[in-house]
């Protein structure tokens, strides 16, 4: 893409994210990618020895800050995670990742994100060398690492990228000298986590997607969906719904917008979903 060809774009990770990062970075954008090395663990952990403070967005603008300074370059890169359960859909754990670019040479930030339920986040009180094969069985171990401690909330006796059954059964057999019984959680650092990398490689899709639609009226990179128009008509009354009629896309540097109707290929909704019909 024209507007960042040839660039230089320093990306902010100590956990092996420029793996799935720099090839849609140089293919999408025509950027240069380097990786500025730097302990964003001093943000905060998932594994509880440093609290997480700030959220998504602010993490991640931090980090491409601090890479910006380590590397003297004017554009940054860097991705910040949420693990928790699915925002709409009940008894279902997601993965949350958002991606941040900085561009301080023209004062622009992008994001892009996904979310999906295709995640191994999980954490287990255990009290046997058989209940911990079995969490580990369950979460795809060794290519998913692990991590025990005495607690959910205690990080005495923690014991991070555990990916071996010798490291594994050496750390549960210490943490069981003084203790009744084991935490054990994924861990959910992307390094150490197959499937965690795959949807941080599906927001840098996104990020680069969404850079690469430009607007159509002074052809700034980043036009995009900026809100969701409620009004599907329902198939038999013609009754507007409460399902996505139209994509409302903005430019964030002239401030055109377009509706786009129909986003997901259908032009009317099933009686279902409809208020009037079903109510």
């Amino acid at each position: 893409m024209e507007y960042f060809k040839g660039r230089t774009v320093a990306i902010g990770t100590m956990h092996g994210k420029e793996s799935v990062m720099e090839p849609l970075l140089r293919e999408g954008l025509g950027l240069w990618p380097v990786v500025a090395h730097f302990d964003t663990d001093e943000l905060g952990t998932f594994s509880g020895e440093k609290e997480r403070l700030h959220p998504a967005y602010d993490a991640a603008k931090l980090k491409c800050l601090k890479a910006m300074e380590l590397t003297d370059c004017d554009l940054a890169i860097a991705s910040e995670g949420s693990f928790g359960p699915h925002p709409s859909l009940l008894f279902s754990s997601a993965d949350e990742e958002l991606i941040l670019l900085v561009d301080r040479k023209n004062d622009c930030e992008w994001f892009g994100k996904a979310l999906s339920t295709d995640t191994n986040f999980s954490g287990s009180e255990v009290g046997s060398m058989e209940e911990v094969i079995q969490f580990c069985n369950k979460i795809g171990f060794p290519e998913h690492a692990v991590i025990l401690k005495h607690g959910k909330d205690d990080i005495k006796g923690l014991v991070k990228g555990i990916q071996s059954l010798e490291l594994l059964e050496k750390s549960f057999l210490e943490i069981m000298k003084s203790n009744r019984s084991a935490w054990i959680e994924t861990d959910m650092r992307a390094m150490f986590n197959p499937t965690r990398m795959k949807v941080i490689e599906q927001a840098t899709h996104n990020l680069v997607e969404k850079i690469s639609s430009k607007c159509p009226k002074c052809n700034f990179p980043g036009f995009w969906i900026v809100d969701m128009v409620e009004g599907l008509p329902c198939s038999d009354c013609g009754f507007p719904t409460r399902s996505i009629k139209s994509h409302k896309y903005g430019c964030m540097s002239c401030d055109h917008s377009e509706l786009k109707d129909f986003p997901y290929s259908k032009e009317f909704e099933d009686p279902m979903y409809c208020d009037f019909c079903n109510p």
